[in-house]
Order: structure tokens, then sequence, then C-alpha cells
């Protein structure tokens, strides 16, 4: 299995600290919200990470092979920000097996080791997590069988409350990338951005199954007023 982390963003709603320092270097309880991440995946046998990189690129390639030296890295610069799915897409010339998707704009406790325990007919897992604030957040629709149906985006009515929390795992890595092929022949979302989770409808619409698993826990980092309660949490 091999990993890909979109860390392109500018993180502008956690400017001051942003201006020098990249999102997912922005320490909460002592150490760089990519660290956690990293560390889960190093536990879980990971040996190849693609990196698509943008913003203070040097400053995160530095971090990476210094501190994680063992990881086989690739470093891929998205000059454009064109959205989740032109993140992932920069990916494909790496990506020949399984694959974990994970944007570090937040901390969760999730069991990666389902990625290990999958059954035969499932093309994936989405994580997802029960949220109260669902009109915030683009929610899972999920089948009497715990598959996803569709994602809606901050939608005014109660459809769900599983919020996507931005963490994937693509067993059917040729659909997946078939899927983000189509979606870029398409006009692009607002801002010019193409979506990741429309690949994903692509392969539902397919046939593809994918599972929803609930994470037990789910912290923001992403934005000020969120990254102090995080960090309260974390030294707790």
């Amino acid at each position: 299995m091999k990993v890909i982390i979109p860390l392109a963003g500018k993180g502008t709603r956690l400017r001051p600290h942003t201006h020098v320092t990249p999102k997912p270097l922005v320490r909460v309880g002592g150490k760089p919200v990519m660290s956690y991440i990293l560390d889960d995946l190093k536990r879980l046998g990971v040996e190849e990470i693609v990196f698509i990189t943008g913003y203070l690129k040097d400053t995160i390639e530095s971090y990476i092979r210094t501190e994680y030296p063992g990881f086989r890295a690739r470093f891929v610069e998205q000059p454009i920000q064109d959205g989740t799915a032109g993140a992932v897409h920069l990916a494909q010339p790496f990506i020949d097996e399984d694959c974990l998707i994970i944007f570090v704009d937040t901390l969760f406790d999730a069991d990666l080791s389902l990625t290990r325990r999958l059954p035969a007919g499932d093309a994936g897992v989405i994580w997802a997590r029960e949220v109260e604030d669902y009109q915030r957040f683009g929610v899972i629709v999920k089948d009497e069988q715990g598959y996803m149906r569709r994602i809606i985006e901050k939608p005014k009515d109660p459809v769900s409350r599983l919020a996507n929390i931005g963490l994937y795992y693509i067993r059917d890595w040729k659909l997946l990338f078939e899927g983000i092929g189509h979606v870029m022949t398409r006009p692009p979302g607002p801002g010019g951005e193409f979506y990741l989770t429309d690949a994903f409808q692509y392969m539902i619409d397919r046939g593809a199954r994918i599972r929803v698993a609930e994470v037990e826990g789910w912290y923001d980092c992403g934005q000020m007023e969120t990254l102090i309660d995080t960090n309260r949490h974390v030294l707790e």
C-alpha cells in the first residue's frame, strides 16, 4: 500500500502562523500536526509516500527528509490550486497498487489496520465522524449495508450527520484514477477546483463498493478557533 498526502494549501485560516510555517508543520501538543499522521503510518509499516506540495514546499521537504528518512518519499508540486482531485491526480505516475489518501487538516483516531482486513469485494473505505453541525461539512449518505451512496456538500437538511473527514483507502486504484480523469474533463466547481469526492461518485456509479467507517475521534487543526481546542485535547 502506498500513501498520498496533499500538502499544497496555504493555510490562510491559520494566519499569521502560516506566513512562515506551512500548515502541516503547525504544532499541536508540542509537535507538528503532520507528525502524528506520519508516526501512525510508520507503525502501520508504510514504506512509500507521495507528498503533493506547493506553499513553502522546501520547508516541508526538508522536514520530512530529516525527521522521516525511513520513508521512500516522492515530492510532486501542485503549481495550480485546482482542488482535491487535481492534487491526487498528480500522484498517479507513482501509484501502482492500493493507496491511502490523507488530508492533514485534522487529527483522527482511526483504525487504519482496517485496510488490511477489508472484505474481498470492497473497493475501499471512506472514514467519517458523526457531527451535530452537519451544515458545515460534506456529509456521507450510506446504504443499509454501510456502503457509501453519495456525498452531499453542506446540506440544509439532515440527510446525514456523517461528516467526510478527508481520510480514504482505495483498493481499486485504477478505477479511482479513471474517475479523476473523468472529473477533470468536466467544468470545474467554484474557484476552479475539481473534487475528489466526484471521483468516488464515479466509482460508485460503476458498481464499486466503498465502505463507510466511523472514527472514534476527529480534531480540526485547520483554523485558529478549533486549533486551540485540539491542542487542549492532545495535551490531556
